[in-house]
């Protein structure tokens, strides 16, 4: 192991990652050395092996990494632990702003250990009377940070509602989200709507938020607004707004239905959202918009005919060949229950290189779904093909043919399957491929020296 080359030691503000994984490479590799002039002798005894070294450079009177002494903070060995605790108590009464900011997302990923929680303790202690420093933590580029800050927050009982639907609408981690949109609905629950607070979590970035706010609507008086979020980007969003319609007496069909009367103004979310509460008889509408210049509302309407079980097999089979990838894959995913009824001829054709990559993703895909000798034939094929994606996905497909105990979805004793599997050798074991042919009756096949 190489560990000057690859693993460096972090700089303060690096990653958590970066340090833990410092650690952890002195700690397995004792013939560690330092050559870049970051890199001290005392980190890398903070991180030795022996406990007696480590706790030695903690009693050393030049100040540590911090780093480093917050990880000693959770060590197995109880005097390295205790000497590591006093240091960064030292710290902490020393400058407690500068500490915290520094320390918390390692240590938010140390409490997870066995001897964790003391550090992520003192983090807490020092927050409960310092709300600046807590709203720092809330700007962390760090998820981990922000989640810790965000339930010290609502446990002090800070932030109005307008406040916490702010931070729910900008929030980009799911989990710090919700943290934000639970609160933000019990505040309204409590103490009534506020109309500044449902708008903001409407234009919120993530589904859940803008879900939340839809539903809000109804406390407010707003029912008659869910018709707007009915096209919404979401599905959760859109299922919350069909939802506060009938509330409302309304009913979501029609709405959805209108919004896809002017063709130069529909939109892909619409047509999913009319899919999702339309019926089989409605087919007709969606065939009008495979046509459609934009290739996301014939992507959708693809989609929709798919929701409404209704494939027609001769009309969406044209549309593999459409120049939006969008399409053709939604195609794909349409027609793999019905791939056997498709020509292999007309399918082989369109994983040529000359055709477009995202036509060849979806032909490929269709023949997978064949099964058989033709699934095999069209991977094989692929596997030298100039376009490493397509390379890729054919050589998982190959080793997805054989599954311990269960026979291949191949014919036995077929002589091309045997030819087959002669240029594919070098995607299994040795002993993979001579069980593999065994079950399907054929002789071992070509030595390891010959393999394609």
């Amino acid at each position: 192991m190489d560990t000057d080359a690859e693993t460096p030691l972090p700089s303060p503000g690096s990653p958590a990652a970066e340090w833990i994984a410092f650690d952890h490479a002195v700690r397995q590799d004792r013939s560690w050395s330092c050559t870049s002039p970051l890199e001290t002798p005392e980190a890398v005894r903070l991180c030795h092996a022996s406990g007696w070294i480590r706790e030695e450079s903690l009693r050393a009177p030049m100040p540590p990494l911090l780093e480093l002494v917050a990880i000693r903070c959770a060590d197995w060995v109880p005097a390295v632990r205790e000497q590591a605790r006093r240091v960064l108590a030292a710290a902490l009464a020393d400058d407690p702003a500068a500490t915290v900011l520094r320390l918390t997302p390692l240590v938010m990923r140390l409490g997870r250990r066995e001897q964790g929680a003391w550090a992520l303790e003192r983090l807490e202690a020092a927050l409960d009377s310092d709300h600046d420093l807590l709203g720092a933590l809330r700007a962390s580029a760090d998820p981990l940070t922000r989640r810790f800050a965000a339930r010290l927050t609502l446990g002090a009982g800070l932030l109005g509602v307008r406040e916490r639907a702010r931070l729910a609408a900008r929030e980009p981690d799911a989990v710090a989200g919700r943290l934000w949109t639970d609160a933000t609905l019990a505040a309204l629950a409590a103490d009534g709507p506020d109309d500044e607070a449902i708008d903001t979590l409407l234009g919120g970035r993530g589904p859940m938020v803008r879900a939340a706010g839809v539903t809000a609507l109804r406390g407010a008086g707003r029912t008659a607004e869910a018709a707007g979020h009915l096209a919404d980007r979401s599905g959760m969003v859109r299922a919350c707004a069909r939802w506060l319609v009938r509330q409302g007496g309304g009913d979501p069909y029609p709405l959805c239905r209108e919004l896809l009367s002017d063709p130069a103004r529909v939109t892909p979310y619409a047509v999913t959202g009319f899919a999702e509460c339309a019926r089989r008889q409605d087919a007709p509408l969606l065939h009008a918009l495979l046509e459609h210049p934009d290739g996301r509302v014939r992507a959708a309407a693809v989609g929709g005919l798919r929701l409404l079980d209704s494939t027609d097999i001769e009309l969406l089979r044209p549309l593999l060949d459409d120049p939006s990838p969008a399409v053709a894959r939604e195609v794909a995913r349409s027609l793999g229950g019905s791939a056997g009824r498709l020509p292999v001829d007309w399918l082989t054709a369109r994983i040529a290189p000359g055709r477009p990559p995202h036509t060849r993703r979806a032909a490929h895909r269709l023949l997978s779904a064949r099964g058989g000798v033709d699934s095999l034939r069209a991977s094989v094929q692929l596997l030298t093909d100039g376009d490493a994606a397509l390379r890729a996905v054919a050589a998982q497909h190959v080793r997805s043919l054989w599954i311990p105990y269960r026979q291949p979805d191949l014919p036995v004793r077929d002589p091309e399957v045997g030819a087959l599997l002669d240029r594919c050798t070098h995607l299994f074991s040795a002993p993979v491929m001579r069980q593999m042919r065994a079950s399907l009756g054929l002789p071992a096949g070509r030595a390891a020296a010959d393999r394609y």
